[in-house]
């Protein structure tokens, strides 16, 4: 998997890129990060990227014609590349759409800046990305997080595969269940008997019950969207909670 950021402050990546998830894997060539600096395809020697609004108002706007060079060189030096413009008007990231993600050889991030870009940058992208309802300072952050999210799928970056599929929004869209480590006992609080017991259809069983409850508890939203099987039903009776299914 490649990834090719297009922002305006790529010295933002350098420690990400030499943390051990990200470090490793570049290391052991899963992954390639190559940052692009957009100020580079700005005209002037004052690199000018930015200009006051048409209408007025506050604040400036990315121009379009240094984020579209920007693009054009990316996809010219990496055929093929899909290139997402990160933005609070995009698609909201889930884990569904970031395995969409991951089946791309190559990955574009535009990261946007000050009050926005020019609205016909959105022409030279193939989608637009939001990793939340809330303001950021740019896309820089958001970029971070489509890069995690997306390493995490591409083979051999972990190191263990089931990793990935035991873990929250990849249990059937639930939360991930309770997880313990040593010791047994800390505090007066420890470790469920199921965990110790060896049986691993019961662990199982129950890893699948408690994954099911916290998100009923935790995340209604989520929980509105499941489908439930006998057993699972079986569960929420027992505990006092129902799903709309109407």
């Amino acid at each position: 998997m490649r990834f090719v950021v297009m922002t305006l402050f790529p010295a933002a990546f350098d420690s990400l890129l030499g943390t051990s998830l990200f470090g490793k894997a570049i290391e052991a060539g899963r992954l390639e990060v190559e940052t692009i600096d957009i100020r580079d395809f700005s005209e002037g020697k004052h690199r000018v990227v930015d200009d006051s609004p048409y209408g007025g108002g506050a604040g400036m706007v990315m121009k379009v014609d240094p984020v579209s060079r920007a693009i054009a060189s990316a996809r010219a030096q990496h055929p093929g590349l899909h290139v997402a413009l990160l933005t609070p008007q995009g698609r909201p990231l889930d884990q569904a759409h970031v395995a969409r993600l991951a089946q791309h050889e190559s990955l574009g991030l535009v990261c946007g800046r000050y009050e926005g870009v020019d609205e016909r940058v959105r022409s030279y992208v193939d989608e637009e990305l939001s990793v939340g309802d809330f303001v950021l300072s740019g896309g820089e952050p958001a970029a971070w997080i489509v890069m995690d999210a997306v390493s995490r799928l591409v083979p051999g970056v972990l190191g263990c595969g089931e990793s990935t599929v035991e873990e929250s929004f990849s249990l059937q869209g639930m939360l991930e269940y309770p997880q313990y480590t040593r010791p047994r006992e800390f505090d007066g609080r420890t470790v469920p008997e199921v965990l110790l017991s060896g049986d691993h259809g019961a662990i199982a069983r129950w890893r699948k019950r408690q994954a099911l409850l916290r998100t009923a508890r935790k995340r209604p939203d989520l929980f509105e969207l499941l489908d439930l099987d006998d057993e699972m039903r079986i569960w929420l009776e027992e505990e006092g909670l129902k799903k709309n299914e109407d």
